[in-house]
């Protein structure tokens, strides 16, 4: 079981790297040919007019998507922001119980969220839901990739919980103590 959730958040890291750098080419590719339509029309050739259409659209669903996939890797990685001077001030019994009241709070509360947006996505794509812009981009994809997103967080999210019951610390503690004693890296 662990080497499968760990494959999941894995696998859903590198999905938000792919949407990233799929930001990142569409945009330099944009770029490359706006200087290119300048360097031509600085030696009065015909430029080559290229645009992507609906970057700007394409673009925000694509960072979307990548901040929802990316939630459980970070977590797991412990690099989320967390209150930990609350958390350091508890005793290790009170701080375990704390840590497992709060695991079970944002799991639930993540779980809630989840069940929100695939119901935003079902709706969209019953509906046919298109994006205004010149491409019409379906709305149910970008709102599945945020739903799959928090879905996995809240497998993340009850997999710290249990992690904790059992051993009374978060898998990602080593690299908050690392961080809070100045060994980072």
């Amino acid at each position: 079981m662990r080497l499968f959730l760990d494959t999941l958040y894995r696998i859903a890291l590198w999905l938000a790297a792919l949407c990233l750098a799929t930001i990142a080419s569409m945009v330099g590719v944009q770029l490359a040919a706006r200087i290119l339509d300048g360097v031509l029309a600085l030696v009065h050739l015909p430029t080559t007019s290229f645009v992507i259409l609906s970057l700007n659209e394409i673009c925000g669903y694509l960072l979307a998507a990548a901040s929802f996939l990316a939630l459980a890797g970070t977590l797991k990685a412990g690099v989320h922001i967390r209150v930990t001077m609350v958390f350091g001030a508890l005793s290790e019994g009170t701080r375990r119980y704390a840590e497992m009241v709060a695991f079970a709070a944002a799991a639930a509360g993540v779980a809630y969220m989840t069940w929100n947006l695939a119901s935003f996505a079902w709706v969209s794509f019953q509906f046919n839901e298109v994006s205004t812009g010149v491409i019409r981009v379906p709305l149910c994809y970008p709102q599945a990739a945020m739903a799959l997103g928090a879905a996995i967080l809240a497998i993340a999210l009850t997999d710290e919980l249990v992690i904790v019951a059992r051993s009374g610390r978060p898998s990602f503690r080593h690299a908050e103590d690392a961080i809070t004693v100045g060994k980072e890296g």
